[in-house]
């Protein structure tokens, strides 16, 4: 019994299919790769999520209005730190340049390097919460015992007085979190390899 020979035209078609099915997943890995920092930098230029803005300078003038910044800390499982803040909270300025000054200290035996996210409440102020200094996303690397300071220099944005439904804010927390950062692999030389 002979097999009918299938018609070029139809080999054409599963040829397309097949390259559409491949030019689909390379596309969704991409997607999936350029999907974190497209997010970053929608929630940095919109503030969404409490993602706070980076400055370059402070407002030529401050507002009358006050607001109260209170300041949270937290240390990720499997970084032995203590971390806080020098003050819990403070009275600012709308549009006044600030600085709280945060301690870090290693309350291990060994060498350890974190890294610290951030993001403010409620998440609406975002937009509205600018840093001048920080030291979020920056790896510290502190030694047994060793103890530093880290300071974040902020403000509020005057433009928050032009947000109507924030007129009755008076509590913005900024808030941070270090994580452990794993340490690297060395790169093996070529006398390590496994034998056969």
């Amino acid at each position: 019994m002979s097999e009918t020979p299938i018609p070029a035209d139809m080999n054409r078609r599963n040829a397309r299919i097949a390259v559409g099915c491949v030019a689909f997943v390379a596309v969704m890995v991409g997607a999936a790769y350029a999907a974190v920092p497209l997010y970053d930098m929608f929630c940095r230029a919109t503030g969404f999520g409490g993602t706070t803005q980076v400055a370059a300078a402070a407002p030529a003038a401050a507002l009358d209005r006050e607001i109260v910044v209170r300041f949270d800390s937290n240390v990720g499982q499997g970084l032995d730190w203590s971390f806080r803040p020098e003050t819990t909270q403070m009275k600012v300025k709308v549009g006044q340049s600030n600085l709280v000054v945060f301690k870090v200290r290693n309350r291990s035996d060994r060498e350890l390097t974190g890294t610290a996210t951030y993001n403010v409440t409620p998440e609406t102020t975002g937009g509205y919460f600018a840093k001048l200094q920080c030291f979020c996303f920056t790896e510290q690397t502190l030694k047994p015992g060793e103890e530093i300071d880290m300071p974040v220099a902020f403000f509020v944005d005057p433009s928050i007085a032009d947000n109507r439904e924030l007129d009755r804010l008076n509590h913005i927390t900024l808030s941070y979190t270090f994580f452990p950062v794993k340490p690297k692999p060395l790169a093996s030389a070529g006398t390590d390899r496994p034998r056969l």
